[in-house]
């Protein structure tokens, strides 16, 4: 996203009201990052060709994004020529810093 980027005017968007106060723009439309999701997913599995894939989450802020890729990963697998055996695990940290 470019620093001079506007964003969307946020009624174009279904907001909870608890965010609502809060927001003033969209900046990435959910669409665009469930799409982007899908593409990385489709990215690591050619990647990765038919080696073992270890996904390690962080928790607590990364477990949506986290099992949206896996679910993305897991229909590739059920749908496409190849299926690649897939390990979870999670960490919690105690600082982002």
């Amino acid at each position: 996203i470019r620093d001079e980027e506007s964003g969307y005017n946020k009624n174009l968007f279904c907001i909870p009201k608890h965010y609502e106060e809060d927001l003033e723009r969209v900046f990435i439309p959910h669409g665009l990052i469930l799409d982007r999701t899908e593409r990385l997913a489709r990215d690591i599995m050619q990647d990765m060709g038919s080696h073992h894939i270890v996904a390690l989450c962080v928790l607590k802020g990364g477990y949506k994004f986290f099992a949206d890729l896996l679910d993305h990963i897991k229909a590739l697998n059920q749908n496409g020529d190849k299926s690649v055996p897939v390990t979870v695990d999670f960490v919690r940290i105690k600082s982002y810093q």
